[in-house]
């Protein structure tokens, strides 16, 4: 009997010491396969992972590694700062793997097809890092797999079907890539599946019915992409879904009735598509929806009573579509809302007075309807009112002074509308407005005289009202003030030289006042250091034109592209700059357009040959005054210009040879002077008809004679180059509408007066250069947005 125990005892020794002796082996194997991995590294002395060595024991002192049964488990070396590849990465040595997290690191190539031989894996996650190439189809045969998340890199190519196999998986985020092709209706075969990231890649093609299979879905998120079709019935299916995110595709149709079943849905957002015909009444369902995202569609119908239902709404975005009728009355009961967004509809009646009631509500949007009445007093009960926004409707009465009450506005804005009698004086008082908008109204009395020391101001437009008296002295105080708009005023004053202490100062529009006398130097070191856009035009300024004012300009003598705009994301600054003999507005683009306007005055003296060193001008006009002398050469230095304006004066002498190396000019005119000698000639000259030199007797050359002396005009030549524009010009009308619809749907547009500038010029280079710099910016732009995106998304764990 003993001897049995004892062969028995023996046997399990036996069995331990060779069930420890192939777990060490395998351990060592997978060890040493993964320091053959970090000896591909391009930072082989990585802090992070400095305790992977082959003396160290990898399942007990190794960064990231944990072991199970002595077998590795889990590798975990997300933030590690790795640079490296996934070609040498071990994955047949290390077949017990169950979680995989390589994230946040910079690992780039492709992903190899032997990602296959890791049957075990159950976690999976490879995101934001520099992986390129397609999704390999072995991935379909890791059937433990549960979650994918390979999200923010660089893959590309279709989703292969075979990941529809993977019927374990409850999370799959792949946004954030540069994927192609249809969504596979394999996916419908995941079941189990709770998230689906596919956002922020080029997918296009429909959504598929399969995906309303997934009744397990809680979120769904297929934004950013380029998908077709209308948005399937099948989708009411997901009676677990809170977030549904379809925004910023090419989505048709009607919205369906079936979303209105998702009674769990908290987030819909189905903004930026061409969805049409009515909101469906059945959304009012969604008790628990607290975000409803429609705008930028193309929406008609009045907008259903059921919306005011949604108790736990607090954004409601229904802007940029085609709804009509009243503001329901229902809206009085969302008494959590935050923000309302009506604009760009067609809206009629008044401002309903429930919207007083609102008391949470933070942004009120609707301009660009048909509304009209006056503005209700109770608007200063809002407390929490941040953006107050009624601009471009029918507006009319007094403003009301309760909106001085609300003391965390940053944004007030009813321009464009019908307002009359004065602006109350405790509107200086509001501290925190950033924006302050009333412009082409017909406001008048004085400006507010009590804007206080911390003043936020970046932008005042008070333009085309029927404003008097001066300009007040307390706007000193506000020294992030940006824009100043004053034009088309009643406006009587000298020349505020004050405000060049204001150090962000970018534009300074006085135009069409009553402004009078000279422009004196204030002898202040710095003035208007960063002034882009200064319009004097249509007042009464006299003397010399201001040199020591010119020698200040300093935001005018670098060229800068790389200058930001102030970014309010509902508000753009907009500016009418006289150029080409045309109205141009200018909608936030102000960094790229830089102007001086100091025509229709009474400006006598000499131009100062220090306007030369602006050489980041783009239009500059002196005309109709009273200058005598010579063209200064060194406007020769403007190398951007493009808009010069000399007309109407007492100008004599030759034009300047230098002008002719002006290669951005596209406009010219120095008609009505006293010009004589030959017309410089250059590429840009040859394109000026005669009517830029009109009234000058003394002038000879082309276009005004045959020739001048030993520089005859080459009539064959004119014509290439003529054909050469016209060519030119018939290629930038396709470029410049593809780069205007790429503006409109990032928020940069013109002015609809540059509908009227396409069509009176025949040479198109100048807008061109403009556009060229506009797709520039809204690249960036979108980069600086997308970066944004990718933080927010983050921080929210989105993924």
């Amino acid at each position: 009997m003993m001897m049995v125990t004892s062969k028995v005892f023996s046997s399990l020794q036996f069995f331990t010491v060779f069930y420890l002796f192939t777990v060490a082996f395998a351990s060592t194997e997978e060890a040493t396969a993964l320091l053959k991995w970090k000896a591909t590294f391009k930072n082989q002395n990585n802090s992070f992972l400095a305790s992977w060595t082959t003396s160290s024991n990898a399942c007990k002192d190794w960064y990231g590694v944990v072991c199970l049964n002595g077998r590795v488990n889990t590798l975990n070396i997300t933030n590690a700062s790795v640079i490296g590849t996934l070609y040498a990465f071990p994955f047949s040595s290390l077949p017990f793997l169950e979680n995989l997290d390589l994230s946040n690191n910079n690992i780039s190539g492709t992903i190899p097809p032997e990602i296959g031989n890791l049957t075990n894996l159950v976690y999976l996650d490879l995101n934001t890092n520099q992986i390129s190439g397609t999704i390999p189809p072995q991935i379909g045969s890791l059937a433990k797999l549960q979650i994918i998340r390979i999200f923010n890199n660089h893959l590309n190519g279709f989703i292969p079907e075979e990941i529809g196999y993977l019927r374990s998986l409850t999370k799959l985020s792949l946004g954030i890539n540069f994927l192609s092709g249809s969504i596979p209706a394999s996916l419908g075969n995941m079941t189990n599946l709770s998230f689906l990231f596919l956002y922020e890649n080029q997918l296009s093609g429909f959504i598929p019915e399969e995906i309303g299979y997934l009744r397990s879905l809680t979120k769904l998120s297929l934004d950013i992409n380029f998908l077709s079709g209308s948005i399937p019935a099948s989708l009411g299916n997901l009676n677990n879904l809170s977030f549904l995110y379809l925004y910023n595709n090419q989505l048709s149709g009607s919205i369906p009735e079936e979303i209105g079943y998702l009674r769990s849905l908290t987030y819909l957002d189905l903004k930026e598509n061409a969805l049409n015909g009515s909101i469906p009444a059945s959304l009012g369902n969604l008790n628990n929806l607290s975000r409803l995202y429609l705008y930028n569609n193309q929406l008609s119908g009045s907008i259903p009573e059921e919306i005011g239902y949604l108790s736990s709404l607090t954004n409601l975005y229904l802007g940029n579509n085609s709804l009509i009728g009243l503001i329901p009355a229902s809206f009085g009961n969302m008494r959590n809302l935050q923000a309302l967004f009506l604009n760009d509809n067609n809206l009629i009646g008044e401002i309903p007075s429930f919207v007083c009631n609102l008391t949470s509500l933070e942004l009120l949007y609707m301009p660009r309807n048909n509304l009209k009445g006056k503005v209700p007093q109770c608007l200063g009960n809002i407390s929490d009112l941040l953006v107050l926004s009624m601009s471009s409707n029918s507006f009319s009465g007094e403003l009301p002074s309760s909106i001085s009450n609300l003391t965390s506005l940053k944004i007030l804005d009813f321009g464009r509308n019908n307002l009359e009698g004065a602006i109350p004086q405790c509107f200086g008082n509001i501290s925190s407005l950033q924006v302050f908008d009333m412009q082409n109204n017909k406001l008048s009395g004085t400006l507010p005289t009590n804007f206080s020391i911390g003043c936020s101001l970046i932008s005042l437009n008070l333009h085309g009202n029927e404003l008097e008296d001066e300009i007040p002295w307390s706007l000193d105080n506000c020294k992030k003030l940006q824009v100043l708009d004053l034009g088309d005023n009643q406006l009587n004053d000298t020349f505020p030289m004050w405000l060049g202490t204001l150090p962000e100062l970018r534009v300074l529009r006085l135009t069409s006042n009553k402004l009078h006398g000279p422009i004196r130097s204030s002898g202040a070191e710095i003035m208007f250091p960063d002034l882009r856009i200064i319009d004097l035009s249509r007042n009464a300024f006299s003397q010399d034109l201001p040199t020591s004012l010119f020698e200040h300009l300093k935001g005018m003598r670098t060229v800068d592209k790389t200058m930001e705009e102030p970014s309010y994301e509902i508000y753009y600054d907009s500016v009418v700059v006289v150029t080409k003999g045309l109205e141009l507005e200018i909608v936030r683009i102000l960094s790229l357009y830089t102007v001086i306007d100091l025509s229709s005055n009474k400006f006598e003296g000499h131009i100062p040959s220090v306007l030369g060193d602006l050489i980041a001008i783009r239009v500059l006009n002196v005309s109709h005054n009273a200058l005598q002398g010579y063209i200064p050469s060194s406007l020769g230095s403007l190398s951007i210009l493009e808009s010069l304006d000399l007309s109407f004066n007492q100008l004599s002498g030759e034009i300047p040879q230098q002008l002719a190396s002006l290669t951005f000019l596209e406009f010219l005119n120095l008609s009505h002077n006293y010009l004589q000698g030959c017309i410089p000639q250059g590429p840009q000259f040859r394109t000026f008809e005669s009517n830029s030199y009109i009234g000058n007797d003394g002038l000879r050359g082309y276009p005004v004679s045959k020739g001048c002396g030993k520089d005859p005009v080459s009539e064959k030549n004119y014509t290439v180059s003529a054909l050469e524009d016209q060519e030119s010009n018939s290629k930038f009308f396709n470029d410049f509408w593809k780069a205007a619809l790429m503006g409109y749907g990032s928020g940069l547009c013109f002015g609809i007066s540059i509908i009227y500038f396409l069509i009176s010029t025949g040479n198109l280079r100048w807008l061109a250069r403009i556009i060229e710099e506009l797709e520039h910016k809204i690249i960036m732009q979108r980069r600086k947005k997308q970066r944004g995106q990718r933080n927010y998304r983050r921080r929210n764990n989105r993924f």
